[in-house]
């Protein structure tokens, strides 16, 4: 079997249908896939590889990718707290869902008592951890139960006015949802260096790692502004919507996926 992204697109993503979820374009969904496919050629995975997938999510974004490459005789298991409304029926559409394993359970506390897989990893889910501490929790249980760990991350780069346009929206969420609800959701992106601080902090030693530009769309940034219509402080409701709107305007007209860093450890 040739995994690539031709044979990918054709007998994986054409499977999926297109989303009705505007703004966003029919096909997010598959784009988003990609720039994960085009991420993990740089994981050692083959057939047969034995797989933990940490933050799966609930679009299965880097779990279709995951269960496509490790071929029929390899298997993913994919880890979350919460996130699995579409989970089933992405997977399930894909064709894949016969190669993937979900757990409801938290990644600082894994079930299994011994290194019971030869990767494990964690693509564009760093910043969905809410504290370094919980990333230094996480990392280590990953550490533990697996031979080697590969973590991929967007950074806190624009080479050009796209990408620029995706990371002022997109750095707008950790600021809304404090003053929402208390509570950051997805944080700021970690750079490069920070992520093999917090590698090594929880035990692991770096083997290698690099950036790479996927050269796509990317959509992920966009909070709908009604979210920032509820805040309650007016001060901080005008100021946010005020910047909302400026950082809207540019990402509209065509945001693109930052730089991404990644990094495989043991």
């Amino acid at each position: 079997m040739l995994f690539n992204e031709k044979t990918f697109r054709k007998n994986v993503l054409s499977r999926i249908p297109p989303r009705d979820e505007p703004p966003l374009p029919p096909d997010w969904l598959h784009i988003e896939m990609l720039e994960r496919f085009r991420v993990l050629g740089f994981a050692p995975i083959k057939e047969g590889t034995n797989i933990l997938e940490v933050g799966c999510g609930a679009h299965a974004l880097t779990t279709v990718p995951l269960a496509y490459l490790v071929g029929e005789t390899g298997r993913v298991v994919a880890v979350d707290l919460s996130r699995w409304h579409f989970f089933e029926e992405i997977t399930s559409a894909a064709g894949l869902r016969r190669r993937i394993i979900p757990l409801n359970i938290d990644a600082r506390e894994l079930p299994f008592p011994f290194k019971t897989f030869d990767l494990a990893v964690l693509v564009h889910g760093v910043r969905s951890l809410k504290s370094e501490e919980a990333m230094v929790k996480i990392f280590s249980e990953m550490l533990r139960v697996s031979e080697r760990v590969f973590i991929a991350e967007s950074l806190p780069l624009a080479n050009n006015e796209g990408q620029r346009a995706h990371l002022e929206l997109y750095n707008l969420r950790e600021e809304i949802f404090e003053a929402l609800f208390g509570e950051k959701d997805d944080l700021h992106y970690p750079t490069l260096e920070k992520l093999h601080e917090l590698v090594e902090e929880a035990g692991g030693e770096i083997i290698k790692s690099g950036t790479f530009e996927p050269g796509l769309p990317h959509y992920l940034a966009y909070i709908p502004r009604e979210y920032v219509e509820q805040i309650k402080d007016e001060r901080k409701r005008t100021e946010l919507l005020r910047r909302w709107d400026s950082a809207y305007e540019k990402w509209k007209k065509g945001a693109e996926h930052p730089p991404v860093g990644w990094l495989l450890a043991r």
